[in-house]
């Protein structure tokens, strides 16, 4: 093995005989002298050590420039280091400091409802909620017009009967009016509760949902959505219930009792909990979005409704007192 067959060994071929180290040109590795004078690679990681044997590694983009050796001489040209073999990965060192993992939530994130992190999460949440419901689908295009439908119809009709008292007439007296009337919303009620099914059937179910604690956490909410509505209905009776005072019919004092004495218009709101409870009994998205809309509409009824009804009782006792 002389120095012919290894050119790109630094050194002039004359061993010390001490076993002083010697280098190679640009990449850092020791050579050791034997007794004879060659030079002799001292022991180095095979992948760094090239061969005539065997082709030289690509260069990698990180080593793309020639690293200086100091002991190089003057004149002297400086191959490039080799480069890592393929399929390793250099590993950057750590910067000092903390690591993000492990430094805590900011201010922002702590704050109920704050944080870019937290709107975020609420984003995908809802779009992962409503992406289950088709929107086009024809059941619930028609349940959203059955649940618009119905407060502007009864409201439309009560006040055009206060107004001209044309069903009074029609029918024969304001109570046989109020009560075909009722009997008209109860059926009403009856379709859009049929649409509001239908709907929740048509579309797909949310996969988390569909469990034992969902289904009679709904029954729970369903049940206390059906008190409300039975004790509104025999607090007021029929003709309270169904728009009585827009016939004329109209009640000795206001009702204080049970559920009002709770919420107000708890006959509409145990309705919305009706329709909330069995959404969440089905595990339907759409039923959910349904229910929105059942409180949308019930809250624009009672912007219309409450101050009408008022000033229809605040004529009364206006009358009461100038007689």
């Amino acid at each position: 093995m002389g120095q012919s067959q290894l050119p790109w060994v630094k050194g002039n071929g004359q061993g010390s005989g001490r076993g002083e180290p010697r280098e190679l040109a640009g990449n850092g590795q020791g050579l050791a002298g034997d007794r004879r004078g060659l030079a002799v690679p001292v022991s180095a990681p095979a992948a760094a050590v090239p061969s005539r044997f065997s082709p030289p590694l690509p260069p990698g983009p990180s080593h793309s420039q020639p690293h200086s050796s100091s002991r190089c001489g003057p004149g002297e040209s400086v191959p490039p280091a080799p480069a890592a073999p393929e399929g390793r990965v250099e590993v950057q060192p750590r910067p000092r400091g903390r690591s993000p993992s492990r430094r805590g939530p900011t201010r922002s994130h702590t704050r109920s409802g704050g944080g870019r992190a937290g709107g975020e999460v609420d984003v995908a949440a809802m779009v992962r909620l409503f992406g289950y419901v088709d929107v086009t689908d024809t059941d619930f295009i028609v349940a959203v017009l059955s649940i618009a439908f119905n407060p502007l119809f009864w409201n439309v009709v009560a006040r055009w009967e206060h107004k001209t008292r044309a069903l009074s007439q029609v029918f024969g007296s304001p109570h046989a009016a109020c009560y075909c009337l009722g009997a008209v919303i109860l059926v009403l009620n009856c379709v859009r509760s049929h649409c509001f099914t239908e709907a929740m059937k048509s579309q797909p179910k949310l996969e988390g949902w569909d469990l034992h604690w969902t289904y009679y956490s709904g029954l729970a909410i369903s049940a206390v959505g059906t008190l409300f509505v039975i004790s509104s209905f025999l607090a007021l009776g029929f003709t309270g219930t169904f728009l009585g005072d827009y016939f004329g019919i109209l009640m000795e004092e206001k009702v204080t009792s049970f559920p009002f004495s709770v919420l107000d218009n708890p006959m509409y709101w145990g309705s919305t909990a009706i329709y909330l409870g069995w959404s969440l009994m089905h595990a339907s998205p759409a039923g959910l979005l349904l229910t929105a809309v059942v409180a949308i509409s019930y809250t624009i009824a009672v912007l219309y409704e409450g101050p009408f009804t008022e000033e229809i009782y605040r004529r009364k006792q206006k009358g009461v007192k100038s007689k």
